[in-house]
C-alpha cells in the first residue's frame, strides 16, 4: 500500500501520488481504480507510462476497494473522537495507517475483489 498524506486534494497532489506510486512499483503494471473526482480526470493529469486509471461507475463506492480503508480508519482512529489540532489530525492518520501497513493480512482481508489480482 502506497500512502502520501498530502496538504490538499487537487491535480496536483494527484499527480505527486501517481507518480509515487509508479516509481514503487516499477517492475509492474498498475490498473488504479478510481472514481470521478475532478483531480483524476483533470485534463493536467499526468499519467506514468506504468498505470491505467479504471474510472468506476457514478455514486458506487462500494465498488472501490479502498474505501473499505477509509472506513476502517475512519471507525477505528477517528470515531466520536474531537482533535485539539490539525497536526493531531495528521498523526492519527498516519498512525492509523502505518497500522494497515503492518497488518497486510487484514489490509487484504479488506481489499481483496476477486477480480482485482497482483500479477507481475
Amino acid at each position: 500500500m502506497t500512502t502520501l498524506v498530502l496538504p490538499y486534494v487537487n491535480t496536483q497532489m494527484m499527480n505527486l501520488f501517481l507518480e509515487q506510486v509508479s516509481v514503487e512499483f516499477a517492475n509492474y503494471f498498475i490498473v488504479m481504480q478510481v472514481d470521478g473526482a475532478a483531480w483524476h480526470c483533470s485534463q493536467e493529469l499526468v499519467i506514468p507510462e506504468n498505470i491505467r486509471l479504471l474510472f468506476q461507475p457514478a455514486h458506487s463506492p462500494e465498488l472501490n476497494p479502498v474505501e473499505h480503508v477509509w472506513e476502517e480508519i475512519r471507525e477505528k482512529h477517528f470515531y466520536n473522537r474531537i482533535f485539539d489540532s490539525m497536526e493531531a489530525v495528521m498523526n492519527t492518520l498516519c498512525a492509523g495507517l502505518k497500522g494497515l501497513i503492518d497488518l497486510p493480512e487484514h489490509l487484504s482481508s479488506m481489499t481483496y475483489f476477486p477480480h482485482l489480482k497482483l500479477t507481475p
